[in-house]
């Protein structure tokens, strides 16, 4: 079993925290894997470290401007941490691709707060 397949199982039953460790190191070894970024990203929000879930979102934007999930991962993130102002770029673009109530209530909740 993977780095990864361990990480998304640990993080799917509920355990956050342990998948952290092992999506980190499956990061270490492939620093440009979205799928690995992305698992790390949702396994730092679910533990709430948000700097951490912060900082993995901006490289998966960085990697892929277009992720709308990535967009609203860091968006999430950045609202979490009540950067309201910060996330609402960002929820917005992802509210234009998506176009999902989800997404707007999310864009609308970031809004109303900065």
């Amino acid at each position: 079993m993977t780095l990864l397949e361990q990480g998304r199982l640990y993080r799917e039953s509920g355990n956050p925290s342990v998948a952290a460790r092992y999506l980190a190191e499956a990061a270490e070894q492939e620093p440009e894997s979205r799928s690995v970024l992305t698992e790390l990203a949702l396994a730092y929000f679910q533990s709430a470290s948000l700097g951490k879930a912060e900082a993995t979102a901006r490289r998966l934007v960085d990697l892929d401007p277009s992720d709308a999930f990535a967009l609203t991962l860091l968006g999430r993130a950045l609202a979490r941490q009540s950067k309201h102002a910060e996330a609402v770029p960002y929820l917005r673009l992802a509210e234009a691709m998506l176009g999902t109530p989800d997404s707007a209530d999310l864009l609308a909740a970031a809004e109303s707060r900065r």
